[in-house]
């Protein structure tokens, strides 16, 4: 019996979601189809800009280095400014959707991001993103003026918040909405659990 399918919640500006987009392949039992949303629309988005001090945002940073190292990925470079605005980078991820490159786009995006330290609020470094899954680049800047792609955009991330998703990475599986850093892990474990009760 196949797994239970799953939805991902991601923002290119969030780099717990680039760690849980960097393990959702490896550790899901099943498919999962990866959705753009934008995250400051959502009811509790972590916005990376309101820590109390410079201390406090040197370990949160430390501790998301540490846990890509762990995952054996490449050493973490911020991007500047960090945060950006995703905005951008996100109606380019929905224009990939449309076409089926969700998934490649958002992992070369996400490298850009946090390996590369590349603010995707600029069209060039999101066109690298692009051209590394083949997608042309004069179509990426078309489409991310497209009204159909804002549409869709706002329409996945209104959806979103209509599920209680407050903030990304989350995962969606059957009624149950799993997010933070262990979403991942969490939602593999339903997965399972829903694929052993549909053989009983």
């Amino acid at each position: 019996m196949p797994a239970t399918p799953a939805s991902f919640y991601f923002d290119l500006a969030s780099p717990l979601a680039y760690l849980a987009a960097e393990r959702i392949l490896h550790v899901l039992p099943g498919p999962a189809e990866w959705q753009p949303v934008l995250a400051a629309e959502l009811p509790g988005p972590e916005l990376f800009d309101a820590f109390r001090c410079e201390q406090e945002r040197d370990a949160f940073r430390s501790d998301v280095a540490r846990r890509g190292t762990e995952l054996r990925l490449q050493p973490l470079r911020w991007p500047e400014p960090f945060p950006f605005d995703s905005a951008l980078a996100m109606r380019v991820a929905t224009y990939a959707k449309s076409i089926g490159r969700t998934v490649p786009f958002a992992q070369a995006a996400f490298r850009q991001a946090f390996a590369g330290a590349r603010d995707l609020s600029q069209l060039d470094n999101v066109l690298i993103a692009a051209a590394a899954c083949e997608m042309h680049p004069a179509a990426v800047a078309r489409g991310a003026e497209l009204r159909s792609v804002r549409e869709q955009l706002a329409a996945t991330t209104s959806d979103a918040a209509r599920q209680q998703i407050k903030d990304v990475p989350a995962i969606v599986v059957g009624e149950h909405v799993f997010e933070g850093d262990s979403c991942v892990e969490h939602a593999a474990a339903a997965m399972n659990e829903a694929s052993v009760g549909a053989t009983r």
